[in-house]
């Protein structure tokens, strides 16, 4: 365990004490032959257990840095040394860049953050140039998703007659999957030089992101399907490449009647494996309506609800007449936008994630 010099400079806004408590009786809980009677709570129980093993550890690792960097410190100014001193100076550097990490995961402290993530992509306004954007966010976040170490499984694609795709369905599989990607609700703009115009004008176009927790498969999640309110089209799978492609009706399509929701899956070779899949995301979304209507917060896991044009963005993409990326929750600018269309989205996350910038900006900053 660290000390208390550095338990209250890295320990004390973490909860630091609590969690040890609670990693104990989680501890011994799973140590009575009894707990694992019940296998959804011992499951539940283990993988919190091991969460609060991997944030304690960082917790301690970061305060064995403070604790050695507060003793080269005081051995440098001691005798003198300014190699000791450079020394301790750049383990001071070291310190705020864990701190910064620690304080970055402590924003993802919601109760579902931990969680797989659902995604969907829908284009809007703007015709073949938004079904051209909505296929490179998919891009864009598939790159995010395999720089994070996730498991990305696209799970249905529905593609554009001329270009692009009109929508697609995708998951994200890994601690914190959901946490990072709350940031990403809402509608994204890109502004360019049509490639489809023949006058080569400048376009604007729209496209929809909506993410949800993943927790289709929690046993403790009251939500049952009543298979009578389901309309399930069964058709052949679509895409590029691949010997199986369109040779089998396997794509399955859930429409929930009562609700409206569609869900679709062509991941699998297997139709029944695409049922149920299907069905897994179907009773995420089912869940997330119920939530919503319970809390009446719109804005808490789905964003809020508005039209897929202009005046609803929540970041705009500019590639002409200059080159930038602009939050507009935030007021974050970055000029690299070549980067973040290929999944560099860290800065972006974190400013929303850490409620830094300026919340007040608009999208009248910028063309």
């Amino acid at each position: 365990m660290c000390s208390a010099p550095a338990c209250s400079s890295c320990g004390g806004i973490f909860d630091y004490e609590g969690k040890r408590e609670k990693l104990e009786e989680l501890d011994a809980a799973t140590g009575d032959p009894a707990f694992w009677n019940d296998a959804d709570r011992a499951q539940a129980a283990t993988r919190e257990q091991a969460q609060l093993k991997h944030v304690i550890g960082e917790l301690d690792r970061a305060g064995r840095t403070i604790d050695d960097t507060l003793t080269l410190y005081e051995l440098g100014r001691e005798e003198n040394d300014e190699a000791t001193l450079r020394e301790a100076w750049a383990g001071i550097e070291q310190c705020e860049a864990q701190v910064g990490k620690l304080e970055f995961r402590r924003m993802l402290s919601g109760e579902h953050d931990a969680k797989d993530a659902i995604m969907s992509i829908n284009a809007g306004a703007g015709g073949v140039d938004s079904q051209d954007w909505a296929e490179m966010l998919l891009r864009m976040y598939v790159r995010w998703g395999e720089r994070m170490g996730f498991a990305v499984k696209i799970m249905d694609v529905q593609e554009a007659e001329q270009a692009g795709i009109r929508s697609a369905e995708l998951v994200f599989e890994g601690e914190y999957a959901y946490g990072y990607l709350r940031s990403e609700i809402g509608v994204h703009r890109l502004v360019r030089i049509s490639p489809f115009d023949a006058n080569a004008r400048r376009q604007t176009s729209f496209t929809s992101v909506m993410v949800t927790p993943d927790i289709g498969s929690e046993e403790d999640i009251d939500i049952e399907v009543n298979v009578a309110d389901l309309r399930v089209d069964k058709y052949r799978a679509g895409g590029k490449g691949g010997q199986h492609v369109n040779k089998t009706d396997s794509a399955v399509r859930l429409t929930h009647l009562p609700t409206g929701v569609v869900v679709a899956c062509q991941a699998e070779r297997s139709q029944h494996k695409n049922y149920d899949k299907a069905m897994h995301v179907l009773k995420a979304r089912l869940w997330d309506l119920e939530r919503l209507k319970r809390e009446a917060k719109l804005t808490e896991l789905r964003g809020d609800e508005r039209a897929i044009e202009w005046g609803s963005q929540i970041r705009s993409y500019v590639l002409q007449p200059y080159r930038q990326v602009n939050d507009h929750r935030t007021g974050t600018k970055l000029g690299n936008v070549d980067a973040v269309l290929d999944g560099d989205l860290g800065t972006l996350m974190e400013a929303f994630l850490l409620g830094r910038g300026n919340p007040s900006a608009t999208a009248d900053d910028e063309v």
